[in-house]
């Protein structure tokens, strides 16, 4: 045993805690330890392995670097910021959404398959494409593919760039302008189609006065009656593709396959939003002056059909009628399909390919 200033004994043990304490800073060590406590000192600094779990004799502390908190910091500011900014995405990827899931490529042939099922989750105001792969499609114009221009027929390579832009303006004009969209005559894109073509230009001067089965605007044109229904944002979702060859007498034959995506509800509520479905297929010819009778700019139509889902199956009025409510829906018939699956022509995946179908899944 040996005495401590204060007169006290103090025993190896305790001294050697001391120490201890001395080397880590403490402030209660003893200011001027005996020949023994010193002894102990050396000996401990000869064995450091005798020493606390991690004590190094003499070396000072370092202060760690805490990165584990740094970036779990830095992913917490990120999410909040997420959500400030995106609801909804937020909400998407919280709830079992494809965090992974970016826009779909452009469309540049045919699909081997249709695309995968979406989670279930109901469109809203703010994501009326929620839950369905035309979220992932791209809006308007953007989502047509228009391919890269050759010389065809009697045409220029220039000049079948031209006539490639000008069908898809008329894709544009006839199916995705607002004011047609809104029930008002498609005057732009009626001036694209040859006034000489005869039977096309009877099949518009009637469709539009008196629409019927046999003359139905609906073939050619997407409208909705503004009494009855509206359209959700200024979105349109499509996707589908020009393609082109050489046709009858040297003509540019041009060929459009694309769907269009529609969110509606009904006029003056937000509590029911439909998605309303068109996948069109247009064959357009580009004759040459020389051989056929028609008027620089325009095209002839060859042949046109269509698969809508969601936009009525009653007597036609000249517009998509959106089933709403169970009673609407009671009403909706024709064969089945998936809108989505562009892996057959339009008339090939259980449709008829003029009109009415019944969707699987909006």
């Amino acid at each position: 045993m040996s005495a401590g200033r204060d007169g006290s004994a103090r025993s190896d043990e305790e001294w050697e805690r001391f120490l201890r304490e001395s080397v880590a800073g403490a402030a209660d060590a003893p200011k001027e330890p005996s020949a023994r406590a010193r002894d102990v000192a050396k000996r401990l600094r000869a064995e450091p392995g005798r020493g606390p779990e991690g004590w190094r004799s003499y070396t000072p502390a370092r202060p760690r670097r805490r990165t584990g908190w740094y970036v779990a910091g830095l992913l917490a500011a990120l999410v909040l910021l997420v959500v400030a900014l995106a609801p909804g995405r937020a909400v998407d990827l919280f709830a079992g959404g494809d965090p992974d899931a970016g826009p779909s490529a452009a469309e540049t042939a045919r699909p081997t398959q249709a695309p995968p099922a979406e989670a279930a989750r109901r469109p809203t105001v703010d994501e009326p494409f929620r839950g369905s792969p035309a979220a992932r499609w791209a809006s308007g114009a953007a989502g047509i593919t228009v391919p890269e221009a050759d010389a065809v027929g009697w045409m220029s390579a220039a000049e079948v760039e031209r006539a490639l832009a000008r069908s898809r303006d008329f894709l544009v004009m006839s199916n995705l302008d607002r004011g047609v969209l809104r029930g008002e005559h498609p005057a732009k894109a009626v001036e694209l189609i040859n006034p000489h073509q005869e039977d096309v230009q009877d099949f518009l001067g009637t469709a539009f006065r008196t629409p019927s089965e046999k003359n139905d605007p609906l073939l050619l044109f997407s409208r909705f009656q503004p009494s009855r229904t509206r359209l959700i944002g200024d979105v349109v979702k499509t996707r589908g593709r020009l393609t082109y060859q050489e046709g009858e007498r040297g003509a540019l034959q041009v060929t459009a396959d694309v769907t269009f995506v529609y969110p509606v509800a009904r006029a003056g509520s937000d509590d029911e939003i439909v998605r309303t479905i068109v996948r069109r297929e247009l064959v357009l010819s580009w004759d040459d002056p020389d051989k056929v009778i028609t008027e620089p700019g325009t095209f002839s139509i060859v042949s046109y059909a269509y698969d809508m889902t969601n936009g009525g199956c009653g007597a036609p009025t000249g517009y998509l009628t959106p089933p709403f409510g169970t009673d609407d829906r009671a009403d909706e018939a024709g064969t089945e399909i998936d809108p989505y699956d562009r892996s057959a022509p339009v008339g090939r995946n259980g449709s008829a390919g003029d009109g009415c179908a019944k969707a699987t899944r909006s």
